[in-house]
């Protein structure tokens, strides 16, 4: 249905990708999969499009050998345009459905009733962002009862996490947008400077891309807290102006076929104090050890044990996880979803797996933080990005 310039990936890596989520739905019993994710709906379709704020649903039955879009009407276009579907595996509900009584989900229980699989074992993802309570309630009241539902989240995820040659090469060109945004907002960043100015500056040169290559808008925006700001990761910027002698936190992403590359890097516009100095080395000699500690077949627990172990006994602690698997990514968070390198996480490494790994630390008055995107190959991790791992001082 979608053209070979708009569709990234070819048919016969569509139809891998769909056999991998049949056989996982063969093992949960499942008769139906409905995939909410907009990460999910364009692993497996391709559909890519800032529609997801309206139901969009993507079925999945083992009696077709495509997966069906079920979309708002005035959506046919994007469907057409980057999905491999063809035209009657994209079903479309009217505006009627659109901020009103009725609901987008009771339209696919009406599918499903035309497909006799209404009363089947029906797969959703109950944690997906925009899967919402009022969706999910549509859905279940509309369902006869003799249907069963289970919550089949993780199902997607877990077939995304070995990435294909072509995946690869979109998360290496998105690293080279992130480089050269880091090195951009290095440049900008300084006493003096307002904070949007240098948030524009940096989303200028996501977009403008690397080497070639444009860039698309990230997951997450360019998280940048300044000063006392940068004890907390989630802060964005203000129209206030960087003053001299505050540290600086900057973490993007680059972004090419909705492949993400984070990055970060921490900065002190002038002198940091000892005590930060003393961190930041800890907390890179931690990021180097968890990255030596990469091979096919450790578990993720391990990486973060070598983190661990090379921390100990300094004044770096950290009990949240160091790292998660990344790859596609929409708003609200550019995180798969599947793998964390923390304690208890046991899946095994294997090639071609993609991971951010981003020790942050949080204390009382600032914070440090300093990552790396990286792949996992047989001699072990190939990081991504080539921006210098240290604590950045401008004068």
């Amino acid at each position: 249905m979608g053209s070979t310039a708009s569709v990234p990936f070819s048919t016969s890596e569509f139809r891998d990708r769909l056999r991998a989520a049949k056989r996982r739905m063969r093992d949960r019993g499942l008769d139906v999969l409905l995939v909410t994710d907009p990460a999910n709906i364009y692993y497996l379709s391709g559909y890519d499009a800032y529609s997801f704020y309206v139901p969009q649903i993507l079925a999945v039955t083992h009696d077709r050998d495509q997966p069906v879009w079920i979309g708002r009407e005035q959506d046919l276009t994007c469907a057409r345009e980057t999905t491999w579907l063809d035209r009657e595996h994209v079903l479309l509900y009217s505006d009627d459905y659109v901020d009103s009584e009725l609901h987008p989900m009771e339209f696919v229980v009406d599918r499903l009733d035309e497909w006799e699989l209404a009363d089947g074992t029906i797969g959703v993802e109950l944690d997906a962002d925009y899967y919402t309570a009022r969706a999910h309630q549509a859905f279940t009241a509309a369902l006869p009862t003799g249907a069963a539902v289970e919550d089949a989240t993780k199902l997607v995820n877990y077939c995304r996490m070995v990435k294909s040659e072509a995946e690869i090469e979109y998360h290496q060109r998105a690293a080279a947008i992130s480089e050269r945004a880091m090195e951009v907002g290095i440049e900008t960043i300084g006493p003096g400077v307002r904070k949007c100015d240098a948030a524009a500056a940096v989303h200028e040169a996501l977009y403008s891309g690397a080497d070639g290559t444009g860039g698309d808008y990230p997951a997450i925006v360019p998280l940048m807290p300044a000063g006392e700001g940068t004890g907390s990761p989630h802060l964005t910027w203000t129209d206030e102006e960087y003053e001299a002698g505050e540290p600086v936190i900057l973490e993007l992403a680059g972004v090419v076929n909705r492949y993400h590359s984070p990055l970060t890097r921490t900065m002190f516009l002038g002198e940091p104090p000892a005590e930060a100095e003393r961190a930041a080395a800890v907390i890179i000699d931690g990021l180097e050890a968890a990255l030596d500690a990469v091979e096919p077949g450790v578990t993720a627990e391990s990486v973060e044990r070598a983190w661990r172990e090379e921390i100990a006994g300094t004044t770096v602690e950290k009990e949240s996880r160091i790292g998660y698997s990344t790859g596609i990514g929409y708003p609200p968070s550019w995180v798969e979803g599947s793998v964390s390198i923390r304690p208890g996480d046991e899946t095994e490494l294997r090639p071609n797996m993609v991971f951010h790994m981003i020790p942050g630390v949080w204390f009382d008055d600032y914070g440090i933080e300093i990552s790396e995107s990286f792949r996992v190959t047989e001699d072990g991790a190939e990081v991504l990005a080539d921006v210098p791992r240290e604590l950045i001082v401008k004068e």
